[in-house]
Formats: structure tokens, sequence, C-alpha cells
């Protein structure tokens, strides 16, 4: 996903892992938010690519998913929920880790296990870490 969204437009993945930068104006020193009619150019085609990368999302997941990220504001919440439910917590993600080391660990060949079998196994635990 990562690669599609980058081909399509390099700031639709910054927009989706930095979140959009809403427009905004500074009087007085006090920033606060642009009105839409002081927009420029610029101010419109963040907002565009947002809106683009949230419609990328959309496309990209199935019912579930979509009932799930279709009440976030940004592309960059919607991604995050989905992490978080894919990937887990950083507490979820250090246990796997921890789960696959011991399996590494422990690896031996099982009997009557062929060694392309045997080969296969050890793939999976090498690509899972």
């Amino acid at each position: 996903m990562t690669i599609f969204l980058q081909s399509l437009d390099y700031q639709l993945w910054h927009i989706i892992v930095n979140g959009p930068r809403m427009p905004t104006r500074t009087i007085d020193g006090v920033v606060s938010p642009k009105p839409e009619n002081e927009y420029n150019d610029n101010d419109f085609r963040m907002l565009q690519l947002n809106s683009k990368a949230k419609h990328v999302l959309f496309c990209a997941v199935g019912p579930n998913e979509f009932n799930r990220i279709s009440s976030c504001d940004s592309a960059k919440e919607m991604w995050d929920l989905l992490e978080i439910t894919y990937e887990g917590t950083n507490q979820v993600k250090e246990s796997k880790i921890s789960m696959l080391v011991h399996e590494y660990e422990l690896f031996v060949m099982h009997d009557n296990e062929c060694i392309s079998d045997m080969f296969s196994r050890f793939t999976t635990i090498i690509n899972s870490l």
C-alpha cells in the first residue's frame, strides 16, 4: 500500500503519515484557522491531497473496514486506525516478535518432515520477524 500511494503522489503518503496541514493565518501573533475565502492554491492542493488519500483508503478496504474508518476526519486518522487493527499496538508487536524469536530459537526439523517443508516453516518464521 505504501508504494502504491507513493506512486500516485508522494505527498499522499506524507499526508497519511504526518496528517494534513490545515490552512492557518497569524494575526498579532495569534494563529487561527484561515477562512476558506482566504485560501490560496497551495491550501486547496493540501486539502485536495487529504481527500484523495482518504478516497484511496476507502477504495482499498472492505465493507467492515470501511464502516470502521468512515467517521475519520483525516487520512492519518484512518491509517492509524487500520494500523492498530491489523498490526496491533506497540505492546502487541513486541509480544509477536518475542514469540517468533522463541519459535526461531527452538526451531528443529520434525520427524517425517521433508527438507522443503522444514525450509518453508523456517522461511515463514524469518519473514514474520
